[in-house]
């Protein structure tokens, strides 16, 4: 394919962006809409053995696929600071989410190509809590939460059971601080 051939093709956002939410569910889609910018992130990690870790990074949320989608880029540390050694078991990872409207829940795909990882993932909402359980590429159940959620902050917290879902272990917490935009600033 030549240069101005590849050139002349159509953009991603273009493709697969969308100015907005489906009016067929606009509100059940602001679960996740709410989300739509960028975000600042700082990520606590946590292992078993007691191993503790902070990265900084950022989230961007966007509407796709004729706005009955989100989708999401998360990246840390962020993208001027990686370095070979600072990326080693970083996290890069893109997420789809979409609503059912037949059990008013949300289907959630994250990959995560750095890590080799795929997290299949059910939400919903729970108070005033975004709660997503699935299945660790492992095997463990996991669960994801956004809560504290406010429109310029919230934290969102990963959990991993080794026993079965009796109880959870935390591996991860993150505050994420919305990016203020040039028409804000």
């Amino acid at each position: 394919m030549s240069e101005v051939e590849y050139r002349a093709l159509p953009s991603f956002q273009e493709i697969v962006g969308a100015p907005g939410p489906h009016p067929a569910h606009t509100k059940e889609l602001m679960l996740f809409g709410q989300f739509v910018g960028s975000w600042d992130v700082e990520s606590h990690q946590r292992a078993p053995d007691g191993t503790e870790r902070t990265l900084h990074g950022e989230w961007h949320f966007f509407w796709a696929l004729e706005g009955r989608a989100i989708q999401d880029v998360i990246i840390a540390p962020r993208r001027n600071e990686r370095d070979s050694n600072r990326w080693q078991m970083g996290d890069y990872q893109t997420a789809l989410r979409f609503y059912r409207p037949d059990d008013g829940t949300w289907d959630v795909t994250a990959i995560s190509p750095p890590n080799n990882q795929v997290h299949r993932l059910v939400a919903r909402q729970i108070g005033d809590k975004i709660v997503l359980e699935g299945v660790r590429p492992d095997g463990k159940p996991q669960r994801w939460s956004f809560y504290e959620i406010t429109e310029a902050r919230c934290r969102w917290r990963g959990e991993v059971s080794f026993d079965g879902g009796s109880s959870w272990f935390v591996d991860e917490e993150m505050v994420l601080t919305r990016r203020r935009t040039q028409s804000t600033q």
